[in-house]
Protein backbone atom coordinates (compact mmCIF):
# COMPACT_ATOMS: atom_id res chain seq x y z
CA UNK A 1 0.00 0.00 0.00
CA UNK A 2 1.45 3.35 -1.06
CA UNK A 3 1.96 6.41 1.10
CA UNK A 4 2.49 10.05 0.16
CA UNK A 5 6.25 9.64 0.47
CA UNK A 6 6.22 7.30 -2.53
CA UNK A 7 5.48 10.32 -4.73
CA UNK A 8 7.32 13.56 -5.46
CA UNK A 9 6.25 17.04 -6.52
CA UNK A 10 8.44 18.06 -9.45
CA UNK A 11 9.29 21.57 -10.58
CA UNK A 12 11.74 21.06 -13.42
CA UNK A 13 14.63 19.06 -11.99
CA UNK A 14 13.70 19.85 -8.39
CA UNK A 15 11.76 17.33 -6.33
CA UNK A 16 9.81 17.87 -3.09
CA UNK A 17 7.61 15.95 -0.70
CA UNK A 18 4.19 16.50 -2.33
CA UNK A 19 2.64 18.21 0.69
CA UNK A 20 1.78 21.91 0.58
CA UNK A 21 0.46 23.71 3.65
CA UNK A 22 -2.15 26.20 2.48
CA UNK A 23 -1.97 29.93 3.12
CA UNK A 24 -4.25 30.96 5.97
CA UNK A 25 -4.58 34.61 6.96
CA UNK A 26 -4.32 36.64 9.07
CA UNK A 27 -0.99 35.08 10.13
CA UNK A 28 -2.65 31.76 10.91
CA UNK A 29 -0.20 30.19 8.46
CA UNK A 30 2.70 31.68 10.36
CA UNK A 31 6.29 31.91 9.24
CA UNK A 32 7.04 29.17 11.79
CA UNK A 33 4.52 26.84 10.17
CA UNK A 34 5.82 27.53 6.66
CA UNK A 35 9.42 27.09 7.80
CA UNK A 36 8.61 23.65 9.20
CA UNK A 37 7.09 22.58 5.88
CA UNK A 38 10.19 23.75 4.04
CA UNK A 39 12.54 22.09 6.54
CA UNK A 40 10.72 18.80 6.05
CA UNK A 41 11.07 18.99 2.28
CA UNK A 42 7.59 20.18 1.36
CA UNK A 43 6.07 23.58 0.60
CA UNK A 44 4.78 26.04 3.16
CA UNK A 45 2.74 29.20 2.69
CA UNK A 46 2.72 32.46 4.52
CA UNK A 47 -0.13 34.86 3.80
CA UNK A 48 0.15 38.52 2.92
CA UNK A 49 -3.37 39.21 4.22
CA UNK A 50 -3.20 42.37 6.37
CA UNK A 51 0.58 42.36 6.05
CA UNK A 52 0.92 45.74 7.79
CA UNK A 53 -0.78 44.32 10.87
CA UNK A 54 1.37 41.20 10.75
CA UNK A 55 4.55 43.28 10.49
CA UNK A 56 3.44 45.36 13.48
CA UNK A 57 2.97 42.23 15.58
CA UNK A 58 6.12 40.46 14.49
CA UNK A 59 8.61 43.30 14.20
CA UNK A 60 7.21 46.01 16.48
CA UNK A 61 6.50 48.27 13.52
CA UNK A 62 3.82 50.97 13.69
CA UNK A 63 2.22 50.82 10.26
CA UNK A 64 -1.36 50.55 11.54
CA UNK A 65 -0.86 53.27 14.15
CA UNK A 66 0.61 55.60 11.55
CA UNK A 67 -2.25 54.98 9.14
CA UNK A 68 -4.88 55.56 11.82
CA UNK A 69 -3.13 58.75 12.89
CA UNK A 70 -3.24 60.01 9.30
CA UNK A 71 -6.95 59.27 8.82
CA UNK A 72 -8.29 59.71 12.35
CA UNK A 73 -10.26 62.75 11.18
CA UNK A 74 -12.41 60.40 9.08
CA UNK A 75 -13.32 57.78 11.72
CA UNK A 76 -16.89 59.03 12.22
CA UNK A 77 -17.45 59.56 8.51
CA UNK A 78 -19.52 56.90 6.72
CA UNK A 79 -17.67 57.70 3.47
CA UNK A 80 -14.30 55.88 3.46
CA UNK A 81 -13.19 56.78 -0.07
CA UNK A 82 -10.44 59.09 1.23
CA UNK A 83 -8.66 56.25 3.08
CA UNK A 84 -5.58 55.03 1.20
CA UNK A 85 -2.59 52.85 2.03
CA UNK A 86 0.88 54.35 1.86
CA UNK A 87 2.44 52.19 -0.85
CA UNK A 88 5.91 52.76 0.59
CA UNK A 89 4.82 51.40 3.95
CA UNK A 90 3.02 48.51 2.29
CA UNK A 91 6.23 47.68 0.45
CA UNK A 92 8.27 47.88 3.65
CA UNK A 93 5.85 45.65 5.57
CA UNK A 94 5.94 43.06 2.78
CA UNK A 95 9.73 43.11 2.68
CA UNK A 96 9.84 42.62 6.45
CA UNK A 97 7.37 39.73 6.54
CA UNK A 98 8.69 37.87 3.50
CA UNK A 99 12.37 38.76 3.92
CA UNK A 100 12.63 37.69 7.56
CA UNK A 101 10.87 34.42 6.75
CA UNK A 102 13.21 33.63 3.87
CA UNK A 103 16.27 34.48 5.97
CA UNK A 104 15.18 31.86 8.49
CA UNK A 105 14.50 29.15 5.91
CA UNK A 106 16.31 25.83 6.32
CA UNK A 107 15.94 22.56 4.47
CA UNK A 108 15.23 21.61 0.88
CA UNK A 109 11.60 22.74 0.65
CA UNK A 110 9.99 25.93 -0.59
CA UNK A 111 8.08 28.84 0.89
CA UNK A 112 5.32 30.54 -1.08
CA UNK A 113 3.19 33.56 -0.25
CA UNK A 114 -0.59 33.41 -0.61
CA UNK A 115 -1.73 36.62 -2.31
CA UNK A 116 -5.44 37.53 -2.25
CA UNK A 117 -6.82 39.55 -5.14
CA UNK A 118 -9.82 40.57 -3.04
CA UNK A 119 -7.62 42.67 -0.71
CA UNK A 120 -8.38 45.66 -2.92
CA UNK A 121 -7.25 48.28 -0.36
CA UNK A 122 -8.91 51.18 -2.27
CA UNK A 123 -6.34 50.79 -5.06
CA UNK A 124 -6.59 47.21 -6.41
CA UNK A 125 -3.92 47.24 -9.10
CA UNK A 126 -1.41 49.40 -7.26
CA UNK A 127 -1.52 47.53 -3.97
CA UNK A 128 -1.45 44.11 -5.64
CA UNK A 129 1.53 45.15 -7.76
CA UNK A 130 3.45 46.32 -4.68
CA UNK A 131 2.69 43.18 -2.67
CA UNK A 132 3.77 40.83 -5.47
CA UNK A 133 6.88 42.72 -6.55
CA UNK A 134 8.14 43.24 -3.01
CA UNK A 135 7.63 39.55 -2.21
CA UNK A 136 9.76 38.69 -5.24
CA UNK A 137 12.40 41.22 -4.21
CA UNK A 138 12.46 39.73 -0.71
CA UNK A 139 13.30 36.30 -2.10
CA UNK A 140 10.01 34.39 -1.89
CA UNK A 141 10.18 31.05 -3.70
CA UNK A 142 6.73 31.40 -5.20
CA UNK A 143 3.43 33.29 -5.23
CA UNK A 144 0.03 31.59 -5.06
CA UNK A 145 -2.69 33.83 -6.48
CA UNK A 146 -5.84 33.40 -4.40
CA UNK A 147 -9.34 34.80 -3.78
CA UNK A 148 -10.06 36.03 -7.29
CA UNK A 149 -9.40 35.24 -10.95
CA UNK A 150 -6.23 37.37 -11.07
CA UNK A 151 -6.73 37.98 -14.80
CA UNK A 152 -4.25 40.86 -14.77
CA UNK A 153 -1.86 39.73 -12.05
CA UNK A 154 0.87 38.25 -14.26
CA UNK A 155 0.96 41.50 -16.27
CA UNK A 156 1.67 43.46 -13.06
CA UNK A 157 5.01 41.70 -12.62
CA UNK A 158 5.98 40.61 -16.14
CA UNK A 159 8.83 43.13 -16.22
CA UNK A 160 10.22 41.91 -12.89
CA UNK A 161 13.59 40.10 -13.18
CA UNK A 162 12.19 37.10 -11.30
CA UNK A 163 8.99 36.80 -13.37
CA UNK A 164 10.19 33.58 -15.00
CA UNK A 165 12.35 32.41 -12.13
CA UNK A 166 9.92 32.36 -9.19
CA UNK A 167 7.14 29.78 -9.05
CA UNK A 168 3.77 31.34 -9.87
CA UNK A 169 0.51 29.51 -9.34
CA UNK A 170 -3.21 30.16 -9.09
CA UNK A 171 -6.08 28.73 -7.05
CA UNK A 172 -9.19 27.86 -9.08
CA UNK A 173 -12.37 25.96 -8.30
CA UNK A 174 -13.51 25.20 -11.84
CA UNK A 175 -12.19 24.48 -15.32
CA UNK A 176 -13.87 27.64 -16.59
CA UNK A 177 -11.91 29.78 -14.12
CA UNK A 178 -8.63 28.23 -15.25
CA UNK A 179 -9.51 28.70 -18.92
CA UNK A 180 -10.28 32.39 -18.33
CA UNK A 181 -6.98 32.87 -16.53
CA UNK A 182 -4.95 31.13 -19.23
CA UNK A 183 -6.64 33.11 -21.98
CA UNK A 184 -6.15 36.47 -20.27
CA UNK A 185 -2.50 35.83 -19.37
CA UNK A 186 -1.49 34.27 -22.70
CA UNK A 187 0.14 37.47 -23.94
CA UNK A 188 2.72 37.30 -21.14
CA UNK A 189 3.92 34.00 -22.64
CA UNK A 190 4.06 32.58 -19.13
CA UNK A 191 2.10 29.56 -17.94
CA UNK A 192 1.46 29.06 -14.23
CA UNK A 193 3.94 26.67 -12.63
CA UNK A 194 1.11 24.96 -10.76
CA UNK A 195 -2.65 25.10 -10.31
CA UNK A 196 -4.27 24.52 -6.94
CA UNK A 197 -7.75 23.10 -7.46
CA UNK A 198 -9.74 24.02 -4.37
CA UNK A 199 -12.88 22.02 -3.79
CA UNK A 200 -16.09 22.81 -1.87
CA UNK A 201 -14.91 21.36 1.47
CA UNK A 202 -12.11 23.91 1.95
CA UNK A 203 -11.93 26.39 4.80
CA UNK A 204 -12.49 30.13 4.58
CA UNK A 205 -13.57 31.66 1.28
CA UNK A 206 -14.97 29.27 -1.31
CA UNK A 207 -14.92 29.57 -5.08
CA UNK A 208 -18.51 28.30 -5.23
CA UNK A 209 -21.98 29.62 -4.62
CA UNK A 210 -24.28 28.44 -1.86
CA UNK A 211 -24.83 25.34 -4.00
CA UNK A 212 -21.30 24.24 -3.07
CA UNK A 213 -22.49 20.81 -1.85
CA UNK A 214 -23.38 19.86 -5.43
CA UNK A 215 -19.71 19.86 -6.42
CA UNK A 216 -16.96 17.32 -5.86
CA UNK A 217 -13.21 17.93 -5.76
CA UNK A 218 -12.21 14.69 -7.50
CA UNK A 219 -14.59 15.41 -10.38
CA UNK A 220 -13.27 18.95 -10.86
CA UNK A 221 -9.65 17.78 -10.73
CA UNK A 222 -10.34 15.06 -13.32
CA UNK A 223 -12.06 17.56 -15.63
CA UNK A 224 -9.16 20.01 -15.44
CA UNK A 225 -6.63 17.21 -15.92
CA UNK A 226 -8.39 16.06 -19.10
CA UNK A 227 -8.37 19.62 -20.41
CA UNK A 228 -4.64 20.03 -19.75
CA UNK A 229 -3.86 16.69 -21.42
CA UNK A 230 -5.94 17.64 -24.46
CA UNK A 231 -4.15 20.99 -24.69
CA UNK A 232 -0.77 19.31 -24.10
CA UNK A 233 -0.13 21.59 -21.12
CA UNK A 234 2.17 20.13 -18.48
CA UNK A 235 1.01 22.06 -15.41
CA UNK A 236 1.11 20.33 -12.01
CA UNK A 237 -2.34 19.99 -10.43
CA UNK A 238 -2.68 20.27 -6.66
CA UNK A 239 -6.06 19.30 -5.14
CA UNK A 240 -7.11 21.08 -1.95
CA UNK A 241 -10.08 21.04 0.40
CA UNK A 242 -11.05 17.98 2.41
CA UNK A 243 -7.74 16.10 2.10
CA UNK A 244 -7.76 14.97 5.72
CA UNK A 245 -5.51 11.89 5.74
CA UNK A 246 -2.46 10.62 3.94
CA UNK A 247 -4.70 8.05 2.26
CA UNK A 248 -6.94 10.85 0.95
CA UNK A 249 -3.80 12.40 -0.54
CA UNK A 250 -2.60 9.13 -2.09
CA UNK A 251 -5.94 8.71 -3.88
CA UNK A 252 -5.32 12.00 -5.70
CA UNK A 253 -1.61 11.35 -6.30
CA UNK A 254 -2.36 7.96 -7.87
CA UNK A 255 -4.75 9.70 -10.25
CA UNK A 256 -2.14 12.12 -11.54
CA UNK A 257 -2.09 14.96 -9.01
CA UNK A 258 1.36 16.46 -8.47
CA UNK A 259 0.83 17.19 -4.76
CA UNK A 260 -1.94 18.01 -2.30
CA UNK A 261 -2.59 21.20 -0.39
CA UNK A 262 -3.72 20.78 3.21
CA UNK A 263 -4.52 23.21 6.00
CA UNK A 264 -7.27 22.20 8.44
CA UNK A 265 -5.14 19.74 10.40
CA UNK A 266 -2.42 22.34 10.85
CA UNK A 267 -4.80 24.81 12.52
CA UNK A 268 -4.22 22.90 15.77
CA UNK A 269 -0.44 22.77 15.46
CA UNK A 270 1.69 24.63 17.99
CA UNK A 271 3.24 26.64 15.15
CA UNK A 272 -0.16 27.87 13.91
CA UNK A 273 -1.07 31.48 14.64
CA UNK A 274 -4.48 30.74 16.17
CA UNK A 275 -4.64 31.50 19.91
CA UNK A 276 -4.67 28.29 21.94
CA UNK A 277 -8.13 28.92 23.40
CA UNK A 278 -9.49 29.11 19.84
CA UNK A 279 -7.61 25.96 18.85
CA UNK A 280 -9.38 24.13 21.67
CA UNK A 281 -12.72 25.26 20.20
CA UNK A 282 -11.65 23.81 16.85
CA UNK A 283 -10.95 20.50 18.60
CA UNK A 284 -14.33 20.57 20.35
CA UNK A 285 -16.36 21.55 17.30
CA UNK A 286 -19.17 19.26 16.21
CA UNK A 287 -20.24 18.78 12.61
CA UNK A 288 -23.38 20.88 13.06
CA UNK A 289 -21.25 23.80 14.31
CA UNK A 290 -19.69 24.21 10.88
CA UNK A 291 -21.56 26.35 8.37
CA UNK A 292 -21.13 28.07 5.04
CA UNK A 293 -22.57 31.58 5.06
CA UNK A 294 -22.42 34.81 3.10
CA UNK A 295 -21.29 37.31 5.72
CA UNK A 296 -17.95 38.01 4.02
CA UNK A 297 -17.90 41.40 2.26
CA UNK A 298 -15.74 39.87 -0.49
CA UNK A 299 -18.84 38.37 -2.09
CA UNK A 300 -17.59 34.82 -1.62
CA UNK A 301 -19.30 32.31 0.70
CA UNK A 302 -17.19 31.39 3.74
CA UNK A 303 -17.01 28.26 5.90
CA UNK A 304 -16.65 28.94 9.63
CA UNK A 305 -17.67 27.84 13.11
CA UNK A 306 -21.16 28.99 14.05
CA UNK A 307 -19.95 30.25 17.44
CA UNK A 308 -17.53 32.74 15.88
CA UNK A 309 -17.86 36.05 17.78
CA UNK A 310 -17.79 37.89 14.46
CA UNK A 311 -21.16 36.50 13.38
CA UNK A 312 -23.84 39.13 14.07
CA UNK A 313 -21.36 41.56 15.60
CA UNK A 314 -21.89 45.23 14.80
CA UNK A 315 -18.42 46.66 15.35
CA UNK A 316 -17.75 50.06 13.81
CA UNK A 317 -15.78 49.76 10.54
CA UNK A 318 -12.05 50.22 11.20
CA UNK A 319 -11.12 51.29 7.69
CA UNK A 320 -8.91 54.11 8.92
CA UNK A 321 -6.70 51.53 10.66
CA UNK A 322 -7.13 48.62 8.25
CA UNK A 323 -9.36 49.09 5.18
CA UNK A 324 -8.11 46.11 3.23
CA UNK A 325 -11.47 45.38 1.59
CA UNK A 326 -12.27 48.87 0.35
CA UNK A 327 -12.86 48.60 -3.38
CA UNK A 328 -11.53 51.03 -5.99
CA UNK A 329 -14.17 53.60 -4.98
CA UNK A 330 -13.63 53.19 -1.23
CA UNK A 331 -16.71 51.05 -0.63
CA UNK A 332 -17.20 47.82 1.31
CA UNK A 333 -20.47 45.91 1.73
CA UNK A 334 -19.96 45.77 5.50
CA UNK A 335 -19.88 49.58 5.65
CA UNK A 336 -23.19 49.72 3.78
CA UNK A 337 -24.71 47.11 6.11
CA UNK A 338 -23.38 48.87 9.22
CA UNK A 339 -24.67 52.28 8.11
CA UNK A 340 -28.07 50.73 7.35
CA UNK A 341 -28.35 49.31 10.88
CA UNK A 342 -27.17 52.55 12.49
CA UNK A 343 -29.84 54.47 10.60
CA UNK A 344 -32.48 51.88 11.57
CA UNK A 345 -31.58 51.97 15.28
CA UNK A 346 -30.84 55.60 16.22
CA UNK A 347 -29.35 56.06 19.67
CA UNK A 348 -28.45 52.36 20.12
CA UNK A 349 -24.86 52.06 21.36
CA UNK A 350 -24.12 48.58 20.04
CA UNK A 351 -25.96 47.42 16.97
CA UNK A 352 -25.96 43.98 15.40
CA UNK A 353 -25.18 43.38 11.72
CA UNK A 354 -26.42 39.97 10.67
CA UNK A 355 -25.71 39.83 6.95
CA UNK A 356 -22.08 41.00 6.74
CA UNK A 357 -18.99 41.21 8.95
CA UNK A 358 -16.07 43.61 9.28
CA UNK A 359 -13.68 41.02 7.88
CA UNK A 360 -10.53 43.09 8.54
CA UNK A 361 -11.14 43.72 12.23
CA UNK A 362 -12.61 40.31 12.99
CA UNK A 363 -9.78 38.40 11.28
CA UNK A 364 -7.21 40.64 12.92
CA UNK A 365 -8.73 39.85 16.35
CA UNK A 366 -9.04 36.10 15.62
CA UNK A 367 -12.81 36.37 16.11
CA UNK A 368 -13.81 34.95 12.72
CA UNK A 369 -13.20 31.22 13.03
CA UNK A 370 -12.93 30.02 9.45
CA UNK A 371 -12.42 26.30 9.10
CA UNK A 372 -12.49 23.34 6.74
CA UNK A 373 -15.46 21.00 6.46
CA UNK A 374 -13.68 18.25 8.42
CA UNK A 375 -12.74 20.40 11.40
CA UNK A 376 -15.09 18.29 13.53
CA UNK A 377 -12.66 15.38 12.99
CA UNK A 378 -9.71 17.18 14.57
CA UNK A 379 -10.52 15.68 17.97
CA UNK A 380 -9.70 12.27 16.47
CA UNK A 381 -6.16 13.35 15.57
CA UNK A 382 -4.90 13.88 19.13
CA UNK A 383 -5.37 12.88 22.77
CA UNK A 384 -7.85 14.30 25.24
CA UNK A 385 -6.14 15.41 28.43
CA UNK A 386 -7.34 14.90 32.00
CA UNK A 387 -8.58 18.48 32.26
CA UNK A 388 -10.83 18.01 29.22
CA UNK A 389 -8.62 19.93 26.83
CA UNK A 390 -6.89 18.43 23.79
CA UNK A 391 -3.16 18.03 23.24
CA UNK A 392 -1.79 20.42 20.63
CA UNK A 393 0.27 18.83 17.89
CA UNK A 394 3.58 19.79 16.35
CA UNK A 395 3.60 20.74 12.68
CA UNK A 396 6.21 18.05 12.11
CA UNK A 397 3.91 15.39 13.61
CA UNK A 398 1.03 16.35 11.31
CA UNK A 399 3.32 16.63 8.27
CA UNK A 400 4.93 13.22 8.91
CA UNK A 401 1.51 11.64 9.44
CA UNK A 402 0.40 12.84 6.02
CA UNK A 403 3.71 11.72 4.54
CA UNK A 404 3.86 8.17 5.88
CA UNK A 405 0.38 7.05 6.98
CA UNK A 406 -1.54 4.33 5.17
CA UNK A 407 -4.96 2.69 5.31
CA UNK A 408 -6.70 5.92 6.42
CA UNK A 409 -4.96 5.75 9.79
CA UNK A 410 -4.06 8.87 11.76
CA UNK A 411 -1.11 8.70 14.16
CA UNK A 412 -1.81 10.11 17.59
CA UNK A 413 0.89 12.14 19.36
CA UNK A 414 3.18 10.39 21.83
Amino acid sequence: MKCVDDFRLKFGKQEFVPIIIGGMGVDISTAELALEAARLGGVGHISDAMVNTVADRRFNAKFVKDKLKQYKFNVANSDKSVVQFDLGQLAEATRMHVGKTMEAKRGDGLIFVNCMEKLTMNAPRETLRVRMREALDAGIDGITLAAGLHLGSFALIEDHPRFRDAKLGIIVSSLRALQLFLRKTARTNRLPDYVVVEGPLAGGHLGFGMDWAEYDLATIVAEIRQFLLAQELDIPLIPAGGVFTGSDAVAFLENGAAAVQVATRFTVAKECGLPEDVQQLYFKASEDQIEVNQISPTGYPMRMLTNSPAIGDGIRPNCEAYGYLLDSTGNCSYIAAYNREVAAHPGVKRISVKDKTCLCTQMRNFDLWTCGHYTYRLKDTTRKLDDGSYQLLSAEHVFRDYQFSTDNRIALPG
